[in-house]
């Protein structure tokens, strides 16, 4: 029996994933992390020359024939973890759930200001302060900051792709997961080779933004500035998968 964790839900930020893990805790063939996130494959701070997975498998129940699994949406987006990935585990199967991208930066938006990581106001972030990411390390990257990069997936899913073949990879929409989960919850069941059940799965809202004054908003022209700056890589994201997002 291997210890590797079979599978792992590597992205995006803000699209699901929490519920998507939740709901994955009611299936009886799988064991969960005992934290949804956690962040192994995007720790700098690891010798990745001479990893210690020992310390990564803690997270994880003693193999028991269940599939193991964990959901650390940072992963498609942060450099060198899908190359960490399949160095771990060159079988394992990869997540992926998208959403919106203006909605995508947008709810990111609030939750670094909700936690008080962001003070300034939307409208500048995704413009004058995308320049931010230039001053961090790794250069162009930000875990904070990065709402407007997160959301170029066509970029990240090619990036994948010369990582992963494509049949270990489900790419599933938050959409759909909130209109009908027990249709994504059957491909999801059929792609980690689970037995199909039916089930009445109820959508679920996790982590849902905070009620406050966030003095800001997505105004209209936000939206079309941001639907410009996406429009290309949309296109690509359509080339690689076959997907377009409502």
């Amino acid at each position: 029996m291997s210890d590797l964790v079979d599978f792992i839900v590597i992205g995006v930020q803000k699209a699901g994933t929490t519920a998507l893990y939740d709901h994955l805790g009611d299936e009886p063939e799988v064991a969960l992390s005992d934290v949804k996130e956690t962040h192994f494959f995007d720790d700098e701070a690891i010798d990745w020359a001479a990893p210690d997975y020992g310390r990564y498998h803690r997270h994880f129940p003693a193999p028991d024939g269940r599939l193991r699994g964990e959901a650390t949406p940072i992963y498609v987006y942060w450099p060198q973890s899908l190359a960490r990935i399949r160095a771990y585990n060159p079988a394992a199967r990869l997540i992926l759930m998208l959403r919106d991208p203006v909605e995508r930066a947008w709810s990111h938006w609030r939750m670094e200001y909700a936690r008080g990581a962001e003070t300034q106001p939307f409208g500048w972030c995704v413009r004058e302060g995308r320049q931010r990411l230039f001053d961090a390390e790794p250069w162009g990257h930000h875990r904070e900051y990065s709402y407007v990069e997160r959301g170029f997936y066509g970029e990240q899913v090619e990036r994948l792709l010369q990582v992963f073949p494509r049949d270990q990879l489900l790419i599933l929409q938050a959409e759909d997961l909130r209109a009908d989960p027990d249709h994504v919850l059957a491909e999801l069941r059929a792609f980690l080779g689970l037995p199909a059940r039916a089930s009445r799965a109820v959508p679920r809202e996790v982590h849902v933004g905070r009620e406050m004054d966030y003095g800001s908003q997505l105004t209209p022209a936000d939206a079309a500035y941001l639907r410009d700056v996406y429009a290309r890589d949309q296109q690509r994201l359509a080339e690689l998968t076959g997907q377009a997002l409502p």
